[in-house]
């Protein structure tokens, strides 16, 4: 799925309460993207954008010295924002953060791809079919969409764009350390994102380790 163009938009201090960040806007535009849903026809062209959260120095000054930590985080409003216990998505993101504070550098990349990629509405109709007793994988399918419809191109781009080869990616989905790897990007540990679970989102986290591959406990 080629980009016919990346670009840098916005470069801004960005105090938080895991320490300073710099955040940036990236726009990469997509020439013939794939479908997620069979029924709805894709556009010629789709816009992706992802936020970047930036700390410290990313791109080590010795050879040899530790690579990033870097954390590629999928849009959850319902996570991030209103702390759905749904999902473990919020706590990914904590964890995150706290994990490049502690290293001192790092980078978060915060990807406009909610719900694995189906988008907000359909995320929520795929609540309610998850209310009747279908899992996350078999309501996306009901909805027919794909299982999981993100891609990973955008995060790779923009960590060539900033200069950084080698990365210590926290993660437990195996797709995308291949989705890095795959542009040349040396993924030189793979630091597990797994969280305490709370009765609220077993289900979901056994549905992610048994049809989707994810390396959960």
């Amino acid at each position: 799925m080629p980009f016919e163009s990346i670009r840098k938009l916005a470069d801004a201090d960005f105090p938080t309460r895991w320490g300073q960040f710099r955040i940036l806007g990236f726009e990469g535009i997509v020439a013939n993207p794939e479908p997620c849903n069979d029924a709805v026809p894709a556009p010629a062209k789709r816009i992706e954008t992802a936020v970047v959260l930036v700390m410290g120095d990313i791109v080590p000054a010795k050879p040899g010295a530790a690579a990033p930590v870097v954390r590629i985080h999928s849009q959850c409003l319902t996570g991030d924002v209103f702390h759905s216990l749904r999902c473990d998505c919020r706590q990914q993101l904590e964890l995150a953060l706290a994990t490049i504070a502690d290293a001192g550098a790092g980078i978060l990349i915060y990807e406009d791809q909610e719900g694995r990629g189906i988008g907000l509405m359909a995320k929520l109709q795929a609540y309610e079919l998850q209310d009747q007793g279908l899992d996350t994988m078999e309501a996306n399918l009901e909805l027919g969409y794909r299982a999981d419809c993100r891609v990973y191109e955008l995060p790779a781009a923009i960590l060539k764009m900033l200069g950084v080869q080698s990365v210590r990616l926290i993660t437990n989905n195996p797709e995308k350390v291949d989705a890095l790897e795959s542009v040349g990007i040396i993924v030189a540990e793979r630091i597990s994102a797994e969280v305490a679970p709370e009765p609220t989102f077993e289900r979901y986290l056994k549905t992610k380790q048994e049809k989707m591959g994810h390396l959960v406990s």
